[in-house]
């Protein structure tokens, strides 16, 4: 593992690690164990979308971890100015131990990849979110202890979180549906990558029955970062694609509801099922823990 940019190109082995290593240092920082492992390091961070959780949980991490964290905005950077991404890379790679950019395009995240010589890690792009979809797999095995025969079940946009839940949750042997209006399905090469796991990938626009049987109830906003001008639109669109108590009763007993954040509340989850279902805060915490554990894993 040289790079985080997609869960595509990790196998379940190196997922897993991953997990079993955050949920160490988790339980360290709990404990007030300290784990300076990459003291003299330092991490670049690109912001080309803005973060609440990515921004903290990655700054706050390196500096648990003894490293130190860079905050590069586009108007800190030349590539706001038109510098080239390949030239962007070969210079910070002079100076920096590892990079975490958030931007929009996939593409910018492979070739910093391409053309420097220190770690990737893909904050989040249009096409995928691997910190997050980490974060919720180690939420999901704290709460049920296994992913064996678990189901999950995304509520709404066929987006970068439906991308990344559908291949991280079918490498470690979840099954998922993705309830979604027909227009905003999910990538074509991921739903290509499901075809190998046959029947344990369901996509429908009928929520109740991607529903049926869920032990997690996972949802994201209508309208995404960059899609503002659409908001009103989308609102008509996945109207009716919510996470209320009404679906949560068509869901397993126990089931746990997850939510990347920031929420809308009212509009894909209920304010009620929020304020009942607090796991949504411990899976934003583990947003910390996980991505201390790839800091690890690729700054050692």
């Amino acid at each position: 593992m040289k790079h985080l940019l997609k869960l595509l190109d990790l196998t379940k082995e190196e997922i897993v690690e991953i997990l079993n290593l955050a949920d160490q240092l988790k339980w360290e920082n709990k404990n007030n164990i300290p784990h300076k492992v990459l003291e003299g390091k330092s991490l670049g961070m690109i912001f080309q979308k803005s973060s609440t959780r990515t921004r903290v949980s990655f700054e706050v991490g390196m500096y648990q971890l003894g490293g130190q964290a860079l905050f590069l905005s586009p108007r800190d950077l030349q590539i706001g100015r038109g510098e080239p991404i390949q030239d962007t890379a070969r210079v910070l790679s002079r100076f920096l131990d590892g990079i975490m950019i958030r931007t929009f395009e996939q593409k910018e995240v492979e070739d910093l990849a391409k053309y420097g010589s220190i770690p990737i890690i893909n904050g989040l792009t249009d096409f995928c979110h691997p910190c997050q979809v980490l974060a919720d797999l180690m939420t999901i095995r704290e709460y049920k202890g296994t992913f064996d025969g678990l189901k999950l079940c995304f509520v709404g946009d066929g987006n970068n979180m439906a991308n990344s839940l559908i291949v991280g949750c079918l490498k470690v042997g979840m099954s998922v549906a993705i309830a979604c209006p027909n227009n905003h399905r999910p990538a074509e090469t991921v739903l290509e990558f499901a075809k190998e796991y046959k029947d344990k990938c369901l996509i429908t626009d009928d929520i109740r029955l991607a529903a049926k049987g869920a032990d997690v109830l996972y949802t994201d906003v209508w309208a995404s970062m960059g899609q503002e001008g659409e908001a009103e639109l989308r609102k008509k669109e996945f109207k009716d694609f919510q996470i209320n108590q009404e679906l949560l009763d068509v869901a397993n007993d126990g089931c746990m509801v997850l939510h990347c954040l920031p929420a809308h509340r009212g509009e894909e989850i209920t304010d009620d099922v929020i304020e009942s279902h607090l796991e949504i805060f411990d899976e934003a915490e583990n947003r910390l823990h996980a991505q201390k554990a790839v800091l690890v894993k690729l700054l050692k």
